[in-house]
């Protein structure tokens, strides 16, 4: 089990219950269920537990494309449009780089449902830093 899916680390991850399933540097997939945790007030998957689930797979993917014993990567910008609402079930993320510099990355991430509808459409800037 890597330390990014260690279920006794407590991160926003873990809180929401995203499951990590796939993990390279040109491709990032995870799954999160939708339900009550992640709702907003009128029952449908809240948009901030969107942008979330697309940082977290934008991140992980950034980091995996510096050298980690030097560097790290955090968010600069994020944005998303949420195209189509969603009650229960599992959205699955995937994020692929549109660019991947020295300083920044940009990354594009689509959130689906189980039937491959998109419901949340997503780009995320990465600042590479020094790790510390």
């Amino acid at each position: 089990m890597s330390e990014l899916q260690n279920p006794t680390r407590q991160t926003l991850a873990t809180t929401l219950d995203m499951d990590i399933v796939e993990m390279t540097k040109e491709r990032v997939v995870a799954r999160m269920p939708v339900a009550p945790k992640v709702h907003q007030p009128f029952g449908l998957l809240h948009g901030g537990a969107s942008v979330a689930l697309a940082e977290t797979v934008a991140s992980i993917g950034g980091w995996m494309n510096v050298d980690q014993s030097k560097e790290g990567v955090v968010g600069l910008e994020i944005n998303a449009n949420h195209l189509r609402g969603k009650r229960d079930g599992v959205v699955t993320a995937v994020a692929t780089p549109i660019h991947v510099g020295r300083r920044t990355q940009v990354w594009e991430i689509r959130i689906s449902d189980e039937d491959g509808k998109l419901v949340c459409l997503s780009r995320c800037t990465l600042a590479v830093v020094p790790a510390g």
